[in-house]
């Protein structure tokens, strides 16, 4: 198992078809105990049951720092140490860029970027004390191409910006002993595309992927997972992509 014995902070993960919770399955099978971070209490509650004795289910709202540093607190008294934290939380909004009004603007950028600095800056310092630590950052393709096909200017802009963050936090805490690396998805099959989705409009997507399919959950997390773990040891300030190959660069 590649994480036996390691604990892992795991944000927006309570959503039953989400990453977050495929790769807190796929975490625990690999021996961790997992924190699930999420806004609605019963989800959160209900996720962490699902993987099982040992897990916890905590409520935090990634937008708000002290709500941060209360989840990280809680999750080290749960889990006993925080190993790996998987910045993970996310939405999204389609919309066209004269659409975008401040409190859209505000609101995509708070939960997607700003979200993983005050995460990130609640468990560093744990991790700088333990002189180890993972973290992995949410970005997306949309980011690499200037847009995809669920989300607007502003979540590009947002998800680019997690890029530059989390390479700036690589060269940061690199003397620490602390990885930090991004993961790139393509258009993934989640609660976030739903049934927006329509068939024609995937047989349109489809003719650019040369996997010839749509990516699932699992798939990021399995990327999450070699981050997370010791195979990826000397591995920082990366960016994998997961997406069939829509984006080839």
């Amino acid at each position: 198992m590649l994480l036996s014995g390691k604990t892992a902070v795991i944000s927006g993960a309570a959503s039953p078809r989400g990453i977050g919770l495929a790769t807190a399955k796929l975490f625990a099978e690999h021996g961790a105990r997992v924190a699930i971070l999420d806004i609605d209490a019963a989800a959160t509650e209900a996720a962490a049951k699902s993987l099982g004795a040992g897990h916890a289910g905590l409520v935090c709202d990634v937008t708000d720092p002290a709500a941060c540093r209360r989840a990280t607190r809680e999750a080290i008294e749960r889990l006993g140490a925080i190993d790996v934290l998987v910045n993970n939380a996310g939405v999204t909004q389609p919309v066209k860029l004269m659409e975008i009004d401040p409190p859209s603007w505000r609101r995509i950028i708070e939960v997607n970027l700003s979200g993983v600095l005050n995460l990130s800056q609640a468990v560093v310092p744990h991790m700088r004390e333990r002189r180890r630590g993972s973290i992995v950052c949410m970005s997306s393709v949309s980011a690499q191409r200037g847009g995809g096909i669920f989300g607007g200017p502003h979540y590009s802009a947002a998800k680019a910006g997690v890029l530059g963050l989390a390479k700036a936090m690589a060269r940061e805490l690199g003397p620490d002993n602390i990885r930090v690396n991004c993961v790139t998805p393509g258009l993934i099959q989640t609660d976030i595309t739903g049934d927006n989705l329509t068939e024609a409009m995937k047989a349109d997507i489809l003719k650019g992927i040369p996997l010839g399919r749509l990516g699932a959950a699992e798939d990021v997390a399995r990327i999450y997972l070699f981050l997370a773990s010791d195979l990826s040891g000397y591995t920082t300030g990366a960016v994998i992509d997961v997406n069939g190959g829509m984006l080839i660069h």
